[in-house]
C-alpha cells in the first residue's frame, strides 16, 4: 500500500480511476464530468484516461442519469453517476426510491444494483440557490440505500472504493467545503471494512461529539478550544450515516456519559434526531445528561451571506456542552 498527500477531491478522483482500471465494468457519467472533469473536477482525466465509453457527460436531466444507471446495473455494470450539487438531485429522487432502494426487494434477491450516486452536498462555499443542501434524511430514511459522507481525505478514497464495490446502491455525499482538505491517503484495498464503521477521531472524557461529513472539522475545532478551557471533549465520526455503527457510537458515549449530536441539516425529523434516540435508547443508564443536538435551523438554506448563521460553529457546540454540564451540577 502507497501513500499519497492528496486533497479530498484528488482522493475521491484516485478511488475512481483505480476502481475503473480494477474493473471493466466501472463507468462513470453525470453532467459535465467528462472533458471538463465535472464542477469540482473530481473527475479530472478520466475521459482521456479510459474513453469516452467509460467516462462520458448526459444531457442535463438528473431523473433520466438515475435511471439509465438503473438499467446499466441489472445488466452487469457498475455505473456511477454525479448529481453535480445536492438540490440539483431532487429529480432523480422518484428513481431513487422506486427503484433504485427498493429493486433487490421487489425481485427477492435475484436483482441487486450496484451503483453509486455521488451527490456533492452540504454547504459552507457561498453558494447560492439550490447549489447548498443537507439531504442525507431523505435517503436515510429509505431503506434499501447505504448512505455515507467522508470527513477526510483518506476516509473519501477508502469509502469510494468500497462503495463502487459494494452489491447495493450507495449514496455517496460528498462535502463539498471539504474538497481543499488536504492529507496523506493510503492508497489501496482497505484493510478493514469502512461502511458501517463510525471513527473516533479525538479521545476525550468529559463528553462525546458525534458528527458526520462537514460537521466533524467543526467539532474537531470545538474540542481544541475545550481543551484551552480545561474540558476534554471526545469526537466521534460517524461517517456511514446507513449502515450506522451503534457499536461505536454508544461506547464511545457511554464512557463520557454526555453526548452532542452536530449535524449541517435542519433538525426536525434529521438523521441527527435519529442518532440522539439510538443513543438514548441504548445509553440510558450510562447518561448524565439528555443529548443535546446542535443543528442547522428549520429553515430552507439561506443566501450565501447568511450561511455563518445557519451552519453549526464553535460557540453554539460549546454552548451545548456547557448545557450539559449545567444538567449534571
Amino acid at each position: 500500500m502507497t501513500h499519497e498527500k492528496l486533497t479530498m477531491a484528488q482522493a475521491l478522483n484516485r478511488a475512481l480511476r483505480d476502481a475503473m482500471t480494477d474493473d471493466p465494468t466501472v463507468v462513470v457519467f453525470g453532467e459535465d464530468v467528462g472533458p471538463l472533469g465535472g464542477v469540482f473536477r473530481v473527475t479530472d482525466g478520466l475521459t482521456a484516461a479510459f474513453g469516452e465509453d467509460r467516462c462520458f457527460d448526459t444531457p442535463l436531466a438528473e431523473s433520466g442519469i438515475v435511471g439509465v444507471a438503473v438499467g446499466m446495473a441489472m445488466n452487469g455494470m457498475r455505473p456511477v453517476v454525479e448529481m453535480q450539487f445536492d438540490a440539483f438531485a431532487y429529480p432523480a429522487f422518484e428513481q431513487i426510491v422506486s427503484h433504485v432502494a427498493k429493486m433487490r426487494n421487489r425481485t427477492r434477491g435475484r436483482v441487486a444494483l450496484p451503483m453509486v450516486i455521488r451527490i456533492p452536498y452540504a454547504g459552507g462555499i457561498g453558494g447560492v440557490e439550490h447549489h447548498c443542501d443537507s439531504s442525507e434524511a431523505y435517503y436515510a430514511h429509505t431503506p434499501g440505500l447505504h448512505v455515507v459522507t467522508p470527513s477526510t481525505p483518506g476516509d473519501a478514497y477508502a469509502l469510494m472504493r468500497e462503495a463502487v464495490a459494494a452489491p447495493d446502491p450507495v449514496v455517496f455525499l460528498e462535502p463539498k467545503k471539504l474538497y481543499w482538505a488536504k492529507e496523506e491517503v493510503a492508497l489501496g484495498p482497505s484493510a478493514s471494512p469502512v461502511i458501517g464503521r463510525a471513527v473516533v477521531r479525538r479521545p476525550g472524557t468529559d463528553a462525546t461529539l458525534i458528527a458526520y461529513g462537514p460537521s466533524v472539522p467543526v467539532a474537531l475545532e470545538a474540542a481544541e478550544v475545550a481543551d484551552r478551557e480545561g474540558r476534554s471533549l471526545q469526537v466521534v465520526d460517524v461517517r456511514s450515516i446507513v449502515p450506522f455503527d451503534d457499536e461505536t457510537v454508544c461506547a464511545a458515549v457511554r464512557a463520557t456519559g454526555r453526548a452532542v449530536v452536530v449535524a449541517e441539516a435542519p433538525g426536525f425529523a434529521s438523521v441527527a434526531s435519529e442518532i440522539a434516540a439510538r443513543v438514548t435508547e441504548r445509553c440510558f443508564h450510562s447518561l448524565a445528561a439528555p443529548v443535546r443536538r446542535v443543528t442547522g435551523f428549520d429553515i430552507p438554506y439561506p443566501p450565501p451571506k447568511s450561511e455563518h448563521l445557519y451552519l453549526p460553529g464553535v460557540d453554539r457546540i460549546l454552548d451545548a456542552v456547557d448545557d450539559l454540564q449545567w444538567e449534571d451540577s
